[in-house]
């Protein structure tokens, strides 16, 4: 069944996703649609499947180190304090894992829960001339570290 997810790798590989930042071996990494914790981002496997346990183990370790370097950079780039993994795929059944920077100055209410109390519908939406230069620093870290494909 062709998910969300499936629809944006299908935009991320004829280069029509705006939120795309670069491709790694084992997928696409892109903004999220929304900024609250600025540099928010998640991997979307490429080729998709269902979740973490269909992928073979070669590529379950491939996924999940590039997953991991994703989060140093942004924790380099952002100044967070730490990162947040999630993948979840109970909406969006196709594995995609969100890269959530957490910060000092977030406010106490949400400061030490899930980034599900946030209000999303009222979150600062992905625009393009805000959010290229983070997109930028991202793309830059991957490729120091050599993982840009």
């Amino acid at each position: 069944m062709p998910t969300l997810i499936h629809e944006r790798v299908r935009q991320c590989q004829v280069g029509e996703y705006p939120k795309a930042i670069c491709r790694l071996s084992s997928g696409w990494v892109v903004l999220g649609d929304v900024q609250f914790l600025p540099g928010y981002s998640l991997l979307l496997p490429d080729p998709v499947v269902p979740h973490l346990n269909e992928m073979g183990v070669e590529a379950r370790k491939n996924f999940l180190y590039e997953m991991s370097v994703v989060g140093d950079v942004v924790l380099e780039i952002t100044g967070a304090v730490r990162i947040n993994y999630e993948m979840l795929g109970n909406i969006e059944p196709a594995l995609h894992a969100h890269i959530f920077p957490r910060f000092e100055d977030e406010p106490d209410e949400f400061k030490l829960k899930p980034v599900w109390f946030y209000d999303w519908n009222n979150a600062p939406e992905f625009d393009s001339s805000r959010d290229i230069e983070i997109m930028q620093a991202i793309a830059q870290g991957l490729e120091r570290r050599g993982l840009i494909v």
